[in-house]
């Protein structure tokens, strides 16, 4: 972590001092620095928000500081009624730009399940949703139907007030709903996609 002792300096702290404010052992830090162990994901991040850069950057994968980033929670499935901050099924975290959020905008990630929306997306990527309740024409979505669990679909508004639900994936076939139908069932936007995740092994 040559990051760590970079940023360290940088920022006029001593080892010990790090080490009370982390709570742990000044020889510790000192492993981290020199590479014999590594701190786990949860203090990894604590580090991160002492110096307000991100967590890239103290594992270095970023070679300079950057703005810290807003974590925001990966979510294994999102079901209908519970507000997002609600929701416990926490698998995952990731970071976005803080200044996604400057204008108040709120955001959730989503871990992809399924082969609907392959050659796009893959099961197991993970998709950045920006909250919001409604979306153009074209725009991948996260849309409740039936009052079901949210799911990942290319969204067609109709100028009669359907909405169409259009999977990637050919061998799955579209579903149109009435204007009546998104009323009464009902079919709600939950988020736009803003962005996709993919790790590489």
């Amino acid at each position: 972590m040559v990051n760590l002792v970079t940023i360290r300096k940088e920022k006029g702290y001593s080892q010990q001092k790090l080490a009370e404010k982390l709570g742990v052992s000044r020889s510790t830090i000192s492993m981290w620095e020199i590479g014999s162990s590594q701190p786990d994901n949860e203090m990894i991040i604590k580090i991160a928000e002492v110096f307000g850069v991100t967590t890239d950057y103290i594992l270095g994968k970023e070679k300079t500081p950057s703005k810290k980033g807003v974590r925001i929670p990966v979510l294994g499935y999102v079901p209908a009624g519970i507000p997002i901050e609600a929701i416990e099924d926490e698998i995952d975290w990731e970071e976005i730009p803080e200044s996604w959020t400057a204008d108040g905008s709120r955001y959730f990630g989503l871990r992809v399940k399924g082969d609907s929306m392959y050659p796009k997306y893959l099961d197991g990527d993970t998709v950045i949703v920006e909250i919001q309740s409604y979306c153009n024409s074209g725009q991948d979505c996260v849309v409740y139907t039936n009052g079901f669990d949210a799911t990942l679909k290319n969204v067609k508004l109709g100028d009669d007030g359907s909405i169409s639900l259009i999977p990637y994936n050919t061998s799955y076939p579209p579903v149109t709903y009435s204007r009546q139908e998104v009323r009464e069932l009902p079919v709600v936007i939950c988020g736009v996609i803003r962005e996709l995740r993919r790790k590489v092994n």
